[in-house]
């Protein structure tokens, strides 16, 4: 019997790409899945494939997570923070793009966890699962809100992590490159430079966070490469960014 029979999971931003890959997998696994999307249309559809064990619940996944845990019956088991916006722009942003990066890409997993931890830590018993992007390792060029938002998801999955995993709270944090998804597309020039060529589908993330999920990994690596890529970030920055500005100057002259 698999670990997840019979577990509640809710997925944010599961209209397509990853966050549906997800909600498909659970359900596969025997869980009932709450399937949120921002558009009701693509929640219901999403829901509607999977069957029996998908409840769609659309809406803002800053503000579903009470309408969520009631649909499951009380209790959410699993709670996939996937919802995110591939905010492009550079320092120049407008404060609008900003805030809507920061408020869906960190604050919607914020106030996720000030609902769900309660409960969590009085079972001792709950699982968040963070896709943040490897991004939130290293950084996307021309994409300084969505680089900058994705390292605050990290740190805050990292800070649940190391606060509270001796009290049964288990976080992991999916951090790809390129994935097939709308978002790869809405990246443009700078995603078919650095993410497409070694993109891969969305159910190889999922793959790789159920293989993760299993060996109790904090850190989910769909592209094992990065792994080195960050590590190179940490002990050699100065080389790290000179290399990372040759991609820059790269993307700028295409």
């Amino acid at each position: 019997m698999s670990a997840y029979q019979d577990q509640r999971v809710v997925v944010t931003g599961a209209g397509g790409g990853i966050g549906a890959a997800l909600a498909h997998r659970f359900a596969a696994e025997g869980a009932t899945v709450v399937v949120n999307d921002l558009d009701p249309a693509k929640a219901a559809s999403v829901a509607a494939a999977i069957g029996a064990r998908a409840i769609p619940v659309p809406g803002d996944a800053s503000a579903i997570v009470a309408e969520a845990r009631e649909a499951l019956g009380g209790t959410v088991d699993v709670y996939c923070a996937n919802a995110g916006l591939a905010s492009g722009g550079d320092a120049f942003a407008d404060e609008a793009v900003w805030e809507a990066a920061w408020d869906t890409n960190v604050m919607a997993h914020v106030r996720a966890a000030r609902l769900l931890l309660p409960d969590w830590l009085e079972r001792e018993s709950g699982r968040f699962v963070s896709t943040v992007s490897a991004a939130g390792l290293l950084t996307m060029i021309g994409a300084a809100p969505y680089s900058v938002t994705k390292h605050g998801a990290l740190a805050f999955a990292e800070w649940l992590s190391l606060t509270y995993r001796h009290r049964g709270v288990q976080v992991h944090a999916i951090c790809p490159q390129g994935v097939r998804t709308d978002m790869l597309t809405a990246a443009g020039s700078a995603g078919e430079l650095v993410l497409a060529p070694t993109a891969i589908e969305p159910e190889a993330v999922v793959d790789a966070l159920f293989d993760g999920m299993e060996k109790g990994r904090f850190l989910i690596l769909p592209h094992p490469e990065v792994a080195d890529f960050y590590a190179a970030r940490a002990t050699e920055p100065d080389r790290w960014l000179s290399g990372m500005n040759h991609l820059q100057q790269k993307w700028e002259t295409r």
